[in-house]
């Protein structure tokens, strides 16, 4: 937890807004103050504990700032007054990282037998990585789990709690044990990326030239859905309602989120995001896209319905998301993983 504290000048500083309230280094953060207590010509400066804020744009009631590279435990100041302190303060929550120096193309996953995190170091295309899927304990412990699988891109576990992955470069659904083991499951799906279960236990892949897949219990493949292809890869969550959600980056700067039913027909859901990617449900059935919104880019959150959304995290290069059993909200960029103290949970499995 970050808190914002204000310069006292001649009066005291009321904070009226911080947009978004959570966010990770790097990120793009708006602080308003009310205009009684502004200064003409005194632009806003912050500082996150005793770091300055790079300002992006500032007058003497707004200012754009980034999120600096954080220490874990940290105020954050924010003044149009390099002097005195008034201990005036607002919450704002930034990201622990959990790991760096790896490269996530899609959601990182929680084993829901132990609560560890997978995550990947993907690599360019066709890149052998020495190690390319990393565990990271319930204690924050990073171990090297497997380099067997090239190009690892999606991660999900079934009811069961066993763990597959895709491979961007074969087309290939892998089964991976806890001993470590990598066995083929379903091949000749194309360029596959995203991948998801069912509250039924069927599979989704999606490959990102322009198919959605449905793979059952032994592996079968069938083609169920088809969408525009994409340029980097398509991302799956499954709904509350057991629909089947889709983003697939175009190049178009405003990308929606597709919508299919059980018969695999696609409607719009959401439309006005630059580059979704990863998105994951909370139990109260809110979807959370790492996208860009109105030009700022972060996890944007947008309601059940589809009708409104909001950016909820600042980041940026953020390709995925993942809630923890505790509670926590898991960002992935194409090089680190954060989690933040939201306290928010995904869906309650069945």
């Amino acid at each position: 937890m970050y808190t914002l504290i204000w310069n006292e000048m001649a009066k005291t500083k009321q904070i009226e807004r911080i947009d978004p309230p959570a966010g990770i280094p790097g990120g793009e953060v708006v602080i308003e103050v009310s205009p009684a207590t502004s200064k003409a010509g005194h632009p806003l400066q912050a500082w996150f504990g005793d770091k300055p804020a790079h300002i992006v744009a500032a007058t003497g009631r707004r200012a754009l700032v980034l999120v600096p590279e954080l220490n874990n435990g940290a105020e954050i100041e924010v003044s149009v007054d390099e002097k005195g302190k008034s201990g005036k303060t607002a919450p704002f929550i930034t990201g622990r990282k959990l790991a760096g120096d790896i490269h996530p193309v899609a959601n990182p996953a929680f084993d829901p037998t132990d609560g560890s995190l997978f995550v990947t170091k993907s690599g360019a295309r066709g890149e052998h990585v020495p190690v390319s899927l990393y565990r990271v304990s319930s204690d924050d412990d990073i171990e090297e789990f497997s380099g067997d699988i090239i190009n690892p891109t999606g991660i999900a576990f079934d009811r069961t709690g066993r763990m597959f992955v895709t491979s961007r470069l074969d087309g290939t659904v892998y089964r991976v044990t806890p001993l470590k083991e990598v066995v083929i499951f379903a091949g000749e799906l194309g360029i596959a990326t995203g991948l998801a279960f069912n509250r039924q236990g069927e599979m989704f892949v999606g490959d990102r030239s322009g198919k959605i897949y449905r793979v059952n219990e032994i592996g079968a493949a069938e083609r169920w859905a088809e969408l525009e292809p994409s340029v980097s890869a398509y991302h799956l969550a499954c709904g509350p309602d057991d629909a089947l959600y889709v983003t697939g980056p175009t190049v178009s700067s405003f990308d929606s989120i597709t919508r299919f039913d059980e018969d695999g027909r696609g409607t719009v859901f959401y439309r006005g995001l630059g580059r979704p990617q990863g998105l994951a449900f909370d139990r109260d059935g809110n979807l959370y896209v790492a996208a860009s919104l109105r030009g700022r880019r972060g996890i944007v959150r947008i309601l059940p319905d589809g009708g409104d959304a909001d950016i909820f995290v600042a980041g940026m290069n953020l390709v995925g998301l993942a809630f923890s059993p505790n509670g926590e909200l898991v960002v992935a960029t194409n090089e680190a993983v954060y989690s933040l103290p939201l306290g928010i949970y995904g869906p309650l499995l069945d």
